[in-house]
């Protein structure tokens, strides 16, 4: 119930992706240009409940996922936050953009749940 309304949707968990230029210079750009994220996310609690990267390494992308999986994107400031602490690689300003940019998109769904 949102707003004093019963909203029914299909399901519980959607797929959102995001996409951010890569630095010039690092192997992932030579490989991709771009880093992309898709995530799973509740969309009644906003937590993440799976991703997917465009990291070159596999320790790179499952860190991206012990970083990520079971935050909640409501709470970008402290993804970001811990991303900024922990996430030491030269994709950093790439990976909290393509965040943010799922964020946002998280935020348009939210904004046409019970329309």
């Amino acid at each position: 119930m949102f707003g004093g309304r019963v909203c029914f949707l299909k399901k519980d968990n959607v797929f959102i992706t995001g996409y951010a230029k890569l630095p010039k210079g690092i192997t992932a750009a030579e490989i991709y240009n771009e880093i992309v994220i898709g995530i799973i996310v509740n969309r009644y609690s906003g937590e993440i409940q799976d991703m997917e990267c465009s990291f070159v390494t596999d320790t790179a992308k499952k860190y991206a996922k012990e970083l990520l999986i079971g935050k909640n994107l409501n709470n970008i400031k402290e993804i970001v936050s811990d991303i900024e602490d922990n996430y030491f690689g030269m994709a950093k300003k790439s990976f909290i953009a393509v965040l943010i940019n799922c964020h946002e998109r998280y935020k348009i769904i939210l904004s046409k749940r019970c329309k």
